[in-house]
């Protein structure tokens, strides 16, 4: 029985969640500040991760690299950000792997849109419980658009247009045939 290359775990993939899961905690400990805030470019790794490691890899490094960057700079979202940026990933991977397998481009910029709309509401609501307050929620959902949409954008010239997508098939493939 031949085992599924993206279902068997090497030391190149648990290495690539590892760089994955630092870089996100890395961006969630700056943002570029704004008027009324500050603009994160934590979702640029995580939508990149998300369309190149499978669904399970991408959940944990998404989630819990998010969480772990809150836990360590800013933890009163925490929890927003492992369940928002998890399910974020999760939705973008199943797409990028699943769905339409013969246009993964437009596969994968389907679920990053979904993706997309699953941070933006899932930070909203958030706020809206972790601040106990609507108006700071409604204050901030264009800069959670904004950052969205970078994210979205630049995770897929990244991906598709600079060949990360085709230098991770390839290393991965390479290295489980041998």
């Amino acid at each position: 029985m031949q085992q599924n290359p993206s279902r068997k775990i090497t030391t190149i993939r648990l290495t690539t969640c590892a760089m994955f899961m630092a870089m996100i905690v890395a961006l969630s400990s700056f943002g570029v500040p704004v008027p009324g805030g500050h603009l994160y470019f934590v979702d640029i790794a995580i939508v990149l991760a998300a369309i190149l490691l499978n669904p399970v890899e991408a959940f944990i490094v998404a989630g819990f690299g998010s969480f772990l960057g809150d836990f360590l700079f800013y933890p009163p979202p925490m929890f927003v950000s492992l369940v928002t940026h998890g399910l974020q990933a999760l939705v973008i991977s199943i797409f990028s792997h699943k769905v339409m397998k013969s246009k993964p481009i437009l596969a994968s910029g389907l679920g990053v849109a979904i993706g997309v709309i699953i941070m933006v509401t899932g930070y909203t609501l958030g706020k809206i419980y972790v601040y106990a307050t609507l108006e700071y929620a409604i204050l901030k959902l264009p800069y959670e658009i904004a950052q969205g949409a970078i994210g979205a954008i630049l995770g897929m010239i990244l991906c598709w247009k600079c060949g990360i997508h085709k230098l991770y098939d390839k290393m991965i493939l390479s290295r489980n045939s041998l």
